[in-house]
């Protein structure tokens, strides 16, 4: 009998051996690492790009950095300790133990998540624990993605005035202390896991999360300078555009992956996220036409956005037509709090919540768990739900439960997060200063980086040398040449 060796075969291509266990699903295996490349993607590059392009020029490459450190750092910090504080084994009801997630044999062994095991109330077994067929490499990949994303979500409301040392502290610290704590409690098993709680993809564990935080966050930092909280135009509206397409295809991974397998549910999940989305922009737009005249390309983003988080609760727990209703819903309420609330409430003016994090993530995340709680269909819940006989209200039976649950759960969400990130902001401000000193909020990128997006002479922010010292005394003393009239020159 031919063996792989006859025809010269990659062991990859075996049918057996320590290559190709019996239990991995090579397709499955396919789509969840594809599935995390596209998440991934979503923030690097594309809210790199999206946010070193809808801020002020000066603020570009701040902007931009920002998210990419937040990329960089939850790496470190997820395989050495955080994977298993949000998926591993239980050390209290809404948090798992830290340990690192690097080792060959823990990473080579089938995926599963030791806490999901869901219990009735007498012990027997109702639902048995998450245990896909691919290895804990492809885990562990990812669900880092989606805490490097929530970081960097979190960062939009502290653009234009943060100290970056600051936030290169409070990266690890969020991660540590907050994020892994609402990740365990809803997806690794925890108690609002176990009590049933709805979060498809991270409606509370990303985006609710990462709102609610990131205007905690923006309260302790502070605004920034009053001339850019006046005036803070995007400086490339375009390339704002190529950021919000790859965040938009890219939510095909994010919705779409949570799953843990290519399966039925996992197609309804990426076609609910189309369908809402572009509802929602639609809603969005024709608001901004109805009552101002005129349609917003930002405001087009905004409600792309609004409607990808408030879909990403129920992605695969609904129906079509209950996209539609929740796209209908994410373009007009997140509008009518930004728009109209926002600006005839003392606390929302007084938080300077740079790119409206709270309107976009922590309403639309709330109203997208809400209507979760309402639309859930039975039998698209029954594929994924760990309890049995689930429903959303709409649908009678033990669905007014669960629209509570849905509820309780946003209000532990909120309530962790106002506390946790209190407590780091406040830890941080023991270290180092949170807000940029003001002479770096005058300048920008130039001040806190040495580098500038658009360098241009005569255009936009000046870097005065004599004073941050690029140049030395002889250099910085010569007289500059001087370029032809009407033509630019680098600086």
């Amino acid at each position: 009998m031919a063996t792989a060796a006859d025809y010269n075969m990659s062991s990859g291509y075996s049918p057996s051996g320590i290559v190709v266990p019996p239990w991995l699903n090579k397709g499955d295996n396919a789509w969840q690492m594809i599935a995390a490349t596209l998440v991934g993607l979503q923030s690097m590059p594309g809210l790199v790009i999206l946010y070193g392009s809808i801020v002020k020029k000066k603020w570009a490459v701040n902007s931009a950095f920002m998210a990419l450190y937040a990329f960089a750092a939850v790496w470190l910090c997820w395989v050495t300790w955080g994977y298993n504080m949000s998926f591993g084994h239980k050390l209290l009801p809404f948090w798992g133990k830290a340990r690192p997630a690097l080792g060959q044999q823990f990473l080579l062994m089938q995926a599963v998540l030791p806490e999901s095991t869901h219990l009735f109330k007498d012990g027997s077994t109702e639902t048995p624990w998450i245990n896909p067929n691919y290895p804990m490499a492809t885990m562990v990949y990812f669900q880092c993605v989606f805490a490097a994303i929530t970081l960097i979500l979190l960062a939009g409301s502290l653009l234009g005035r943060m100290n970056i040392r600051a936030w290169m502290i409070f990266v690890p610290l969020w991660l540590t202390f907050s994020y892994t704590i609402g990740a365990f409690s809803l997806w690794g098993g925890g108690f609002l896991f176990q009590w049933g709680v709805m979060d498809y993809s991270g409606g509370y564990v990303i985006h609710l999360s990462s709102g609610i935080a990131g205007f905690t966050a923006a309260y302790w930092v502070g605004p920034r300078s009053t001339k850019d909280r006046e005036r803070f135009p995007p400086n490339n509206v375009l390339l704002m555009l190529a950021g919000a397409g790859i965040l938009w295809m890219g939510w095909a991974g994010f919705n779409g992956g949570d799953p843990y397998a290519a399966n039925l549910d996992s197609s309804i999940a990426v076609l609910n996220t189309n369908i809402c989305a572009a509802t929602s922009l639609l809603v969005w737009t024709s608001l901004d036409v109805i009552f101002f005249k005129k349609p917003s390309v930002i405001g087009a983003v905004q409600g792309m956005i609004t409607g990808l988080v408030c879909i990403t609760p129920g992605a695969g727990l609904v129906q079509g037509w209950a996209a539609i209703v929740m796209g209908v819903l994410s373009g007009s309420i997140p509008w009518f709090t930004m728009m109209i609330v926002h600006k005839r409430s003392k606390l929302l003016q007084r938080v300077d919540d740079t790119l409206g994090v709270f309107h976009t993530h922590a309403v639309a995340g709330f109203l997208g768990g809400v209507t979760t709680g309402l639309f859930a269909e039975p039998t698209l819940c029954s594929m994924f739900v760990p309890v049995t006989n689930s429903r959303g209200a709409f649908y009678g039976g033990s669905g007014g439960m669960q629209l509570l649950k849905q509820v309780v759960g946003a209000l532990f969400i909120i309530g962790w997060n106002v506390v946790a990130t209190s407590i780091i902001c406040l830890v941080v401000r023991l270290i180092v200063p949170l807000r940029m000193p003001e002479e770096e909020l005058v300048i920008g990128d130039d001040a806190v980086h040495g580098e500038e997006a658009y360098a241009l002479w005569g255009d936009g922010e000046k870097y005065d040398s004599s004073k941050h010292g690029r140049y030395s005394d002889n250099e910085s003393n010569q007289p500059r040449n001087r370029a032809p009239s009407g033509v630019t020159q680098d600086v």
